[in-house]
Parts: C-alpha cells; structure tokens; sequence
C-alpha cells in the first residue's frame, strides 16, 4: 500500500489558512528531519536473545525506534479484521449503550473508562486537568467539515478485552524480548490503548511528557518511567502521527509552555514525525516530549499502544494519573494486573502454535488463571481498573 503524502500534506495545509504555507513547510521539514535519522530497521537481537547493542543505543540517543516490519502481513490483516469488528459494537455516541443498529455496545457492561470520544479536529486534553494536568498547552483546533459528526471516537482504554487479535499482539515474542532488555526480565506492565485518528476526524494530543511519579527521585534516569509500543495498522505520517523531541526523555520535566513560546507557535522546530507503515512498531519512552497534530490529512492512523515498565519503578509506589487509582501497587495489585500477560500467551499460542514463546519471567503461563478459552475475553472485563499508572 503506498500513500500520497504530498497530497496529504497539502490537504492539511488547507486547514491552517493563512498559516497554511508555514504548516506546509513544518511538516516537509520535519519529514526530512526523520527520514534522515538512523533510528530505525527490523528488530534484531545479538547472541543472548537481547536487543541488540547498535538499537539500544540508538534507542537511547534519541528516545524512539521504529521497528520495520514487526508484525508479520497475516497478523496485520487479522488485527485489522478484528478492530473493523470491534468499531461495529462501538457505541453510537459517547451517552448511548448501544450500537448505531441497537445491538448492546462493546462496552455497555463496563465499570472502567473504556472508549473516549472528541469533537473532531479539537485538542480535547490541551490546557486542561485531564490526565494529571500533563497536556499545559492547547494545539491548534482546524474547524471540521460541514457533514462531520458532533463527535467521533478517539481512544479505547484497556483495547484487550475486546479485542483477541490485540490480545494476542500483546504477546508478541519478539516485542516480550525487547521488553525484557530494556525493563528487566521481570518487566510488569503498564497499560494498553487503541488510538483511533480518522482522516478529517481526529483529535490532537497536546505536546506532553507521560509520567507523573519519578522525576524528582534521586534514582531518576531516562527509563524510570518506562516505555510504549505502538503498533501501526496504517501509515504514521508527518499529518497523522505522532511528533516528538529527540532526546528529551533524558533531560527531566521540561517547560512546555516555554518551550511553545519561544518557538513562536506550537510548531516546535527540533521535533520530527515517527514515520511509520503497516505493520511497524514504534518504540517510545514514557518521557519524551511528544504530542500529534489533528489529522488533517487523507490517510487513517490506528495505533495499539501497549506499555511497560520496570517492576522496580512499581513495586511499592503510589499510582498516579487516570489510569487506575491512586493505591500503592503492592505485589499482590502487580500480580493481578500481570494475569492477562500470561492469558494472551496461551491465546497466542492457540494462534500460532509454531512460534517460539516469551514473557515476563514475574508470570507463569501455566497457571490455571493463565489459561487461555474465548470465555476469558470475559474474565479478563475491566482488567483496566487494575493498570500501573505513574
């Protein structure tokens, strides 16, 4: 599948009136910027089955890494499927528990957040208390089409229980080994979102940096607050995907009303797009400063965000930000939220039985609670309240 970007960029472009032709310019710069860097190619490990030392160090360098080709064509086509399907139960709006043909919605039986919704083209967190207060600055709001709806569907919280194709991703065996190197071979997990930007629909995510709990710590460094996977179902580009300050994750809490005024515009001049295709998984510490523009452009983004850290950065921390409540995550808490690790193993393996296997050493797949059966999809309902957020 190829793309036009040059028509998307100019389809963006139109948006911005007046500032059209700075926005048009920003967005061929910063795609040359990223097409030049080396942070990217297929995932590679060295003889100890760890990520390799020249993608570690490159990860490290700039606080992203795309890579290419990591989930293989028949995956790709059946995560697609399952999140076409997925779309069809969603609501019809953000206050009904129904579809748009009366069938119960995907989520009518939910207690924790699950599918967030905005008005189209609006930066719906920027400059408000949403999400810890993280989002300081609001991005620039395009005015939508005529025809567009009052609101559209952004972002699926805890996308696993919906979802069997993405509970199987988040097994991966090759993403489970990098996780291991980066966070530890007892890595525990975070949280996992699907984000939905629809060509002329969907919202912007202010410039942020995620994590909320460590940056004063004296043990601070640039993974304590640990990282994201996004695997990409269609085309990241300089419109629709995400933007980010290379290096930043490792400088602590920045400024970014500053940073967005003395640039002039929110148009950060050292930022570069995570250009990304079909199939590619991106790679991005918690603490880069990152956000995306609303997608102005002709081509979908469907991100499935699956986040870990390290156990030490949890054990015995008091939870911050949306994603679950502010507890002490205890043994016990990190045990119960790592169970649909080893669930989605043994869903995997039912799918790919000739696949090598690879998790969290903190997690037996063979435990009766791991064990994998289409009624697990309903076992595992809520499993989102019980998140690792800091």
């Amino acid at each position: 599948m190829t793309i036009d970007i040059s028509a998307s960029i100019n389809a963006c472009a139109a948006y911005y009136g007046e500032d059209g032709p700075a926005m048009r310019d920003y967005l061929l710069a910063g795609e040359a910027r990223a097409q030049a860097m080396t942070n990217r190619g297929p995932i590679r490990f060295d003889e100890d089955g760890r990520l390799h030392p020249d993608i570690l160090a490159a990860y490290s360098e700039v606080g992203f890494y795309v890579f290419e080709g990591a989930v293989e064509a028949a995956e790709l086509a059946d995560l697609r499927a399952d999140i076409d399907d997925l779309r069809n139960r969603f609501p019809a709006g953000s206050n009904s528990q129904v579809t748009t043909d009366g069938r119960p919605a995907m989520n009518a039986n939910n207690k924790a957040p699950t599918l967030l919704w905005s008005k189209p083209l609006s930066d719906p967190f920027g400059g408000t208390a949403i999400a810890a207060g993280l989002h300081l600055v609001k991005l620039y709001e395009p005015q939508a089409a005529s025809d567009a709806p009052v609101e559209s569907p952004f972002i699926l919280l805890g996308p696993l229980q919906f979802s069997p194709a993405c509970l199987r991703l988040y097994a991966h065996p090759k993403l489970a080994r990098v996780a291991a190197t980066i966070n530890g071979d007892d890595y525990a997990p975070f949280h996992e979102t699907l984000f939905i930007k629809d060509p002329g629909l969907g919202a912007a995510v202010s410039w942020h940096q995620d994590g909320n709990t460590h940056w004063d710590s004296p043990e601070f460094d640039e993974g304590i607050h640990g990282f994201n996977f996004m695997t990409q179902l269609f085309h990241s580009t300089a419109v629709n995907g995400v933007w980010a300050l290379p290096g930043s994750h490792k400088v602590g809490k920045l400024d970014i009303a500053e940073l967005v005024e003395s640039a002039g515009s929110e148009r950060l001049p050292e930022a570069v797009p995570m250009l990304a295709g079909p199939g590619d998984v991106i790679i991005s510490n918690r603490q880069l400063l990152h956000g995306s523009f609303a997608n102005t452009g002709l081509e979908p983004r469907l991100s499935i965000n699956t986040g870990f850290h390290r156990r030490s950065s949890v054990l015995d921390v008091k939870g911050a930000g949306i994603h679950s409540e502010a507890v002490v995550y205890d043994k016990n808490h990190i045990e119960q939220r790592s169970q649909i690790m080893g669930i989605a193993v043994n869903a995997r393996r039912e799918k790919f039985p000739e696949e090598e296997t690879f998790t969290s050493s903190a997690v037996d797949p063979s435990l009766p609670q791991h064990q994998w059966s289409p009624e697990a999809m309903n076992a595992i309902q809520d499993y989102n309240l019980l998140d690792l957020s800091i």
